[in-house]
């Protein structure tokens, strides 16, 4: 795969009062799903209002190349919202830490449930299902 078609995921953490927030940036997420979008989703997972896996607090994610990782930046950032963005790999742990770029406040992550080196889930299901 060359480099510009590598897998990304963002989380995009929202707390319950920032729900109106979570579902604005997840509706115009979505819109960039259709073909012709400016930086075009191959997924966006539903809101999730509780922790899952390492997350833990409400977030959604979603998936995309890093082709497109210049112009979600700043769709992510414009929200207000705390996301996580980093590529994916099969190191999991290095994914959601030393390659991992936060916009806003960073959250203390649960590295527990994340998967060992050489293990990672989230490739098999790349652009096609959240947790």
């Amino acid at each position: 795969m060359d480099d510009k078609n590598a897998p990304y995921h963002a989380h995009i953490y929202y707390r319950l009062d920032q729900r109106a927030a979570a579902e604005a940036i997840h509706l115009r997420l979505s819109e960039l799903t259709q073909p012709g979008g400016v930086a075009p989703i191959l997924f966006v997972g539903q809101l999730r209002d509780q922790k899952v896996g390492p997350h833990p607090i409400p977030q959604f994610e979603i998936h995309f190349t890093k082709e497109h990782l210049a112009a979600i930046v700043p769709l992510l950032e414009a929200s207000g919202l705390t996301a996580l963005v980093h590529p994916l790999t099969d190191d999991d742990l290095a994914d959601h830490t030393s390659l991992a770029q936060w916009i806003g406040k960073p959250i203390e992550l649960d590295l527990a449930p994340l998967d060992p080196p050489g293990m990672n889930k989230g490739v098999a299901r790349f652009g096609k299902t959240d947790f």
